[in-house]
Formats: C-alpha cells, sequence, structure tokens
C-alpha cells in the first residue's frame, strides 16, 4: 500500500484530504493524517476563544471518517525526506511515498527580549486556551496590552471588548494606526469604532524590551504597564521548517515550484503558511492551495499532466464583535452588519466542510 502522509490538520491538509476523498482514489493509496489533536481547530476564530466568547468545542471541526484515511496524534520532530520518513515523538518513523507538510505559523518576536515569555498568543489551539484563562483572571478594571495592529490584533481587541467591558483595552503598533495594510476607510471605520468603545489606539511604539508587567517603548521614556500582553504582531513558519535546509523566501516560507512541490523533492508538498506564495497567509489561501495539491495527486496517479489555475482568493473579513465587521470582497472595503454576517455564513460552511 502506498501512503501519503499529511502533516497538519488545518485549513491546507484537511482540503487536501477531503478533496481527495471526495473523488476515486487507487485502491492502493491509503492517507495518513498527522495532527497534535484529534480534530481541527478553526484558527481564524482563535481570538473568540481567547476573548471567551465562544467555547473550545465551537471551533473543533471532526477529522473524515473513511477506510481509506488513518490518523496519527502527537508532535512531529523531524523529516527526512532522503529517506522519506517522518519522526514522531515517542513513535515509530511513519514512512511515506507522498508527504504534505501543513503545519501552518508561530509568532515571530522580531529579537524583542522577553517577549516570548511575557506575552501570550493565540496561534495554537492550546494557546488561546491559555490565553482565555490568563484574560478572564485580570482583575475588574485591570489593563490589556496587545501588541500588534493588524487583522487578529483588532478582533482580539474587539471581542475582549464585549467580553469584558470593565478592562481597560490598548493595541500597540509600531506603525501610525491599526490596520495599516488596509485602505483608510476601513481604518477610519475600525478607529472610530474603538473611539465608541473606549479602546486605546496607540501608534508609532517600537517595544524593545517585556517585563512582568511592564513594556518598554525606545519613543517614550516612560514604561508601559499592563496585567495582561496578547501579542499578535507576526508570524513565521513553525520550527521544523525554520530547521529545513532548503530555499525560502524572506519571511521563511519554502519556495515551491508550479504544482506546490519542494523542485528537489518533488514528491513533497507544502501548503499554507509553510508555503512561499504570492498571497497573504490566510485560512483562505490554504484550503484553496489544498484543493490544487488534491487535482495534482489525482493528476499524477492517472498519470495524467496536472494544470492548474491562478488560486482567486473572495476577499478579506474581520469582526468587531458579534454585530460589526469590515473587509474586502472583489477590491471593494464593505463595513458594518454585513461583513459580519457573511463571515458567520463563512464559519458555518468551514465547520461542515462546504468549503
Amino acid at each position: 500500500m502506498r501512503k501519503l502522509v499529511i502533516l497538519g490538520g488545518g485549513y491546507g491538509g484537511l482540503a487536501i484530504a477531503n478533496e481527495l476523498l471526495e473523488n476515486q482514489m487507487p485502491h492502493d493509496v491509503a492517507i495518513v493524517l498527522v495532527d497534535r489533536m484529534p480534530f481541527q481547530g478553526l484558527k481564524t476564530e482563535y481570538y473568540a476563544l481567547a476573548a471567551g466568547t465562544v467555547s473550545d468545542l465551537e471551533l473543533r471541526v471532526k477529522f473524515p471518517v473513511d477506510p481509506r484515511i488513518s490518523h496519527a496524534y502527537g508532535e512531529i520532530n523531524d523529516v527526512d525526506m532522503e529517506r522519506k520518513l517522518v519522526f514522531l515523538e515517542d513513535q515509530d518513523p511513519l514512512e511515506y511515498d507522498w508527504l504534505v507538510i501543513g503545519l501552518g505559523c508561530t509568532d515571530k518576536y522580531h529579537g524583542i527580549e522577553g517577549a516570548e515569555q511575557y506575552s501570550t498568543s493565540i496561534q495554537t489551539f492550546s494557546a488561546a486556551r491559555r490565553t482565555y484563562s490568563l484574560l478572564g483572571d485580570v482583575k475588574p478594571y485591570g489593563q490589556v496590552s496587545i501588541v500588534g495592529g493588524g487583522l487578529s490584533g483588532v478582533e482580539v481587541a474587539a471581542e475582549l471588548r464585549e467580553s469584558r467591558p470593565d478592562l481597560n483595552i490598548r493595541i500597540l503598533d509600531r506603525g501610525p494606526s491599526v490596520l495599516s495594510a488596509f485602505p483608510g476607510k476601513l481604518q477610519s471605520f475600525v478607529a472610530d469604532w474603538f473611539y465608541e468603545h473606549n479602546v486605546e489606539m496607540r501608534g508609532n511604539v517600537s517595544l524593545t524590551r517585556l517585563e512582568g508587567g511592564i513594556l518598554h517603548d525606545a519613543n517614550s521614556a516612560s514604561p508601559i504597564y499592563t496585567d495582561v500582553t496578547v501579542w499578535t504582531a507576526g508570524i513565521q513558519p513553525v520550527p521544523l521548517v525554520q530547521r529545513l535546509d532548503l530555499p525560502k523566501d524572506k519571511t521563511g516560507r519554502l519556495m515551491v515550484n508550479e504544482l506546490h512541490q519542494l523542485p528537489a523533492y518533488r514528491d513533497v508538498y507544502i501548503v499554507g503558511d509553510c508555503a512561499a506564495l504570492p498571497l497573504s497567509p490566510s485560512g483562505q489561501a490554504a484550503g484553496a492551495q489544498g484543493k490544487q495539491i488534491a487535482e495534482v495527486l489525482h493528476a499524477i496517479w492517472q498519470d495524467k499532466t496536472p494544470r492548474l489555475g491562478k488560486i482567486r482568493l473572495k476577499g478579506v473579513l474581520g469582526s468587531l464583535g458579534k454585530k460589526s465587521g469590515f473587509g474586502i470582497m472583489g477590491g471593494t472595503p464593505i463595513m458594518g452588519r454585513v461583513p459580519r454576517l457573511v463571515k458567520s455564513g463563512v464559519l458555518w460552511r468551514s465547520k461542515r466542510h462546504l468549503g
């Protein structure tokens, strides 16, 4: 029996598995899906888990149950592409004929002293749970600082405001404003929402060091006091990918060919945040890429030449609590209740494997 081993049951890995299982697979091919957890966590919604507005049960998606797929759980320590082996902690190595690496990303701390030690994360299911616990334990009228004014930071701040009206919440960003990568119209809309809901926005903050309860800014002589610091200020591929001695882009993502394969190992596919794509990392991009990888594998198994089109994304959506939101759909900025309703619909579909 030939094996396709998929490392990571996130948006990309699960898209590949579902696409393959929904079509005719060769009888001599089996899929092994490897993950820490026995379910997919809907990572785009971890901000709500951290803020306490949804339970973790709501953000779990069951892995497919099918005789053609088996599951392995645990930490992935290493990959040997010469011998086609995956090494799992305290388990026998897994052999593969084809491999997919879709292990996502981790926080990037930009070399700031104490950043990892004295901040909390929303990058994994377990990290978001720990962040929920820390935020829930902040005393009334305590101070929460969110480092990073991009999409994740904005969503954490807004959701936390709905969850804990008593807290003092601030967003710190190196740029002059929140959502600096978005059109000015959207920046203004989000800034107005934050003003109205008493969320402090502090731009041009260049952190040099974090201590317990104190943040140091190169642009200010005064320390910034905080009870909890949530880090949303950048991502990078997971340590396993960082260790691979293979060509990467400037963000550390692995270079792939037009079929999403490693040029030096064409039996290895890279999906999602680990892959150097001309797209910003997102669950939507990973899912679209995953569907293409499934197309490539089907073609190879049928001795056909794969032909892929360009990945086209539908847009970007963000939440401001449960009743408002913002986004860009088809290049057009949208604001208010409609993007929030659209995002809820996207979540409903993703929980049911409907794309």
